[in-house]
């Protein structure tokens, strides 16, 4: 087998790993609904931690056997597995927005990452790896708090955590890229930093990742932190390390073209789980105005992207709805909003 070969094929497992990752996340999410960060006594987590870890590893092969310009696009096929894996081991059937939003944002993906061009290997002064990571911690603390801002509206904190987890992954393989540099002249103890923060994005990345797929279905969060990874790590490469688009001013359009196609399939993956979710919503409103169960782990919050109910078992659905004819009902939602919004 050739090294083109090779890396094709590691880049399609990696992209098979990571799918399968986000699947099993995204059903930990919905049975662990009180464990919004890290459900770390769920054994499926820690197995979803390790799907994505080995995706990460097998990406970071196959770009030893190929380019970068080859590797990166096959990445964005996550999504495009996602779908059918998930209707094949988890019964999610995704709908006809679904998939044209998944394929939009795909091809966006692969066609703008094809279009950046490769620079030689730089690393960064320490002063800009300190300013990149203090923008980096304040952009998602910011994302963080405007998601908990929106926990009555699932959808959309669903991508504001995806976003801040795909703002993390990306800044991480920046750092990654900039000690792996560093290393090769011989390693340092000015490196420490860095892989602190290599360890600290990584893990937040993660955990928001878990957050996100708490009532957000599987495929809105999924396609936001497959675009906004990537898409991150090549700005801060155009940025700083004087990375460019190929061809010129007919690449930077392209690439632009890429980037709204992109863009558009995220904004109708996520109005598509919006109105699943407003479909499923019940419209009585409680004393104060506000939906008696929109912000809690309910029914609206955890359907998938097709619309399938929570994969509970009758007993549980007959507690759900013996505690909502009863009359503490209202103070236990509240209680898990407090808790799980």
């Amino acid at each position: 087998m050739s090294a083109l070969a090779l890396s094709v094929l590691l880049s399609l497992v990696s992209a098979v790993a990571y799918a399968g990752g986000a699947i099993v996340q995204e059903r930990v999410a919905v049975s662990s609904p009180g464990e919004q960060y890290a459900p770390l006594r769920r054994p499926a987590w820690w197995a979803a931690v390790a799907l994505n870890g080995l995706g990460a590893l097998l990406h970071v092969v196959a770009l030893a056997y190929g380019p970068l310009s080859l590797v990166q696009p096959l990445g964005a096929l996550t999504i495009v597995f996602a779908l059918p894996m998930a209707a094949l081991f988890a019964g999610r059937r995704a709908g006809a927005a679904a998939w044209r939003g998944a394929t939009m944002a795909t091809v966006g993906l692969a066609g703008l990452l094809a279009l950046v061009g490769a620079s030689s290997a730089q690393s960064l002064p320490s002063a800009q790896r300190v300013a990149l990571a203090a923008v980096t911690g304040g952009a998602v603390v910011v994302l963080t708090v405007a998601a908990r801002a929106a926990h009555r509206h699932p959808a959309v904190r669903s991508v504001l955590l995806a976003t801040g987890s795909g703002i993390s992954f990306g800044i991480a393989s920046v750092f990654t890229k900039t000690v792996a540099v560093d290393v090769g002249d011989g390693p340092a103890a000015s490196d420490l930093p860095s892989l602190a923060a290599i360890g600290a994005l990584a893990t937040a990345g993660m955990l928001l990742s878990q957050a996100a797929y708490r009532g957000g279905g599987l495929t809105a969060p999924l396609a936001t932190l497959t675009v906004v990874n990537p898409v991150v790590a090549a700005a801060v490469g155009i940025t700083l390390f004087g990375e460019t688009f190929r061809y010129g001013a007919t690449g930077t359009v392209l690439a632009l073209a890429c980037a709204v196609t992109a863009t558009g399939g995220l904004i109708l993956l996520t109005t598509e789980r919006i109105g699943a979710t407003a479909a499923t919503t019940p419209s009585v409103s409680g004393p104060d105005g506000a939906e008696p169960d929109g912000s809690g782990p309910g029914p609206a919050e955890d359907e998938g992207p097709a619309g399938h109910g929570d994969a509970s078992g009758p007993e549980e659905a007959t507690t759900a709805t013996g505690a909502a004819a009863s009359t503490g009902a209202g103070e236990e939602l509240g209680q898990e909003d407090a808790e799980g919004g």
